[in-house]
């Protein structure tokens, strides 16, 4: 992994694959550091022909602690993002986000245009006021706070949240590998502060559904047929909005990017991008 100066702030990330290979950048959600990203899954991307590129949004993971009484919003990560672009001399990428790295992704289309050459936006939403909310079970596994911030206690949480929003069981990540993987990320960073940062930066974001039909990158919604947490209606809002986007769902898929789903997140958006 390394770390890099970009829109004006210190961002972590690594890439993986052919760098003479068409960009993809990866932009993770809420709360989530670019571990989470599965290798499989990058992997298929880069076998495929692509330089893959993934980093975490500030705050989070490694990249740069905003601290104190820091206010940003997600225009603020977008530009973050295409400022990685632009310090890695990178033309203009791929973009893949899920969650509120979709959010991101969708304002990059729209703030950076340049930047963008195909869009991908996973089980995320347009931002329109008047879609579906969540269920009362995945809201309370969004917002879940540990008694104590130990290892233990957030890898317990983490396996309530995925099995609140998470995959149908037969694709969902099993118990181990989830908690396996929450401690390993604990121990990478944990900043609880960041987290809360992040969801100020969520609702204090200016709504953006009435300007997606500016957006002119070539766009594939991808969502979960079963997600709790954020509502299939709130995909199939996004390709309405923007001219000649595709959406798919994806039946069992929940919220959440399971491992056996890889392959196919995989080859769904290497047929889009290559098309």
């Amino acid at each position: 992994m390394a770390r890099i100066r970009a829109n004006g702030i210190e961002l972590e990330y690594d890439t993986l694959g052919n760098p003479a290979d068409p960009a993809i950048l990866l932009v993770m959600g809420f709360a989530f550091q670019m571990t989470r990203w599965p290798d499989a899954f990058r992997q298929g991307l880069a076998e495929a022909g692509f330089h893959v590129i993934r980093f975490d949004n500030r705050d989070i993971g490694l990249s740069q602690e905003m601290g104190g009484f820091s206010s940003y919003t997600l225009n603020d990560l977008a530009a973050d993002a295409a400022g990685l672009l632009e310090a890695l001399g990178i033309e203009r990428a791929h973009i893949v986000g899920m969650s509120m790295g979709g959010m991101i992704a969708q304002l990059m289309a729209l703030d950076h245009p340049q930047k963008v050459h195909k869009l991908v936006a996973m089980m995320t939403s347009s931002g329109a006021p008047n879609l579906p909310p969540p269920t009362q079970e995945a809201l309370a596994a969004l917002t879940a706070v540990p008694m104590q911030r130990t290892p233990e206690a957030i890898a317990d949480i983490a396996v309530k949240a995925q099995h609140a929003i998470g995959s149908a069981p037969h694709l969902r990540n099993s118990a181990d590998t989830i908690r396996r993987n929450a401690i390993e990320d604990f121990h990478r960073s944990d900043r609880p502060f960041g987290v809360i940062r992040q969801f100020t930066a969520i609702q204090a974001q200016p709504r953006w559904h009435d300007r997606l039909g500016a957006v002119t990158a070539p766009t594939l919604v991808l969502h979960g047929s079963d997600d709790p947490l954020v509502r299939p209606a709130a995909g199939e809002d996004i390709a309405r909005r923007i001219p000649g986007a595709r959406f798919k769902a994806l039946p069992g898929w929940g919220h959440d990017l399971a491992d056996a789903l890889s392959e196919t997140l995989a080859s769904e958006i290497t047929a889009f991008l290559k098309a």
